[in-house]
C-alpha cells in the first residue's frame, strides 16, 4: 500500500502526510510523515469520525454515515475520507494545495483499493 499512498503524495503538491488508519484510531499504512505523528493523526482521526458520524445521523435523508471531512486551519487543510469498512484516509496538505485536486486523487485511490483498507471488526475473544 505504501507505494499508492506516495501516488497520492506526489501527484497532489503541497501533500505533507498520508495517514490510513483503522475506525478505532489504530495507523495502518503511513506516507511522508514519522510513526509517532502518524500515530497521534490517527487518534485525533477516530475521534473527529465518531463526531461526523454523529452528525450525519442528524439529516433525515441520509445513511448516517460520515463520507469525507474537510478542516481548513491556519497552515493547510486536513482531510479524512471513509475507505472502506471501518478504515480512513487522512491527509495533511500545505495551504497552496489543490483542494479539487486533493478530494478527487483521494477518490480515486480509496475506490483502488478500498476493500483492501476495510478492518475486520474487534472482539474480545481473538486474544484469547
Amino acid at each position: 500500500m505504501d507505494w499508492m499512498l506516495k501516488d497520492l503524495a506526489e501527484s497532489v503538491p503541497q501533500t505533507r502526510h498520508v495517514v490510513v488508519l483503522s475506525s478505532d484510531g489504530l495507523r495502518m499504512a503511513q506516507y511522508g510523515t514519522d510513526t509517532d505523528t502518524a500515530d497521534r493523526l490517527a487518534a485525533a482521526c477516530a475521534g473527529l469520525q465518531s463526531l461526523a458520524g454523529a452528525v450525519a445521523t442528524e439529516f433525515p435523508h441520509g445513511d448516517g454515515r460520515m463520507r469525507m471531512v474537510v478542516i481548513e486551519m491556519g497552515g493547510g487543510f486536513f482531510y479524512l475520507m471513509a475507505a472502506g469498512a471501518r478504515a480512513y484516509l487522512a491527509v495533511l496538505a500545505d495551504e497552496g494545495v489543490d483542494a479539487g485536486l486533493m478530494g478527487q486523487r483521494m477518490r480515486d485511490l480509496v475506490a483502488r483499493i478500498g476493500g483492501h483498507l476495510s478492518t475486520p471488526p474487534r472482539n474480545g475473544e481473538q486474544g484469547a
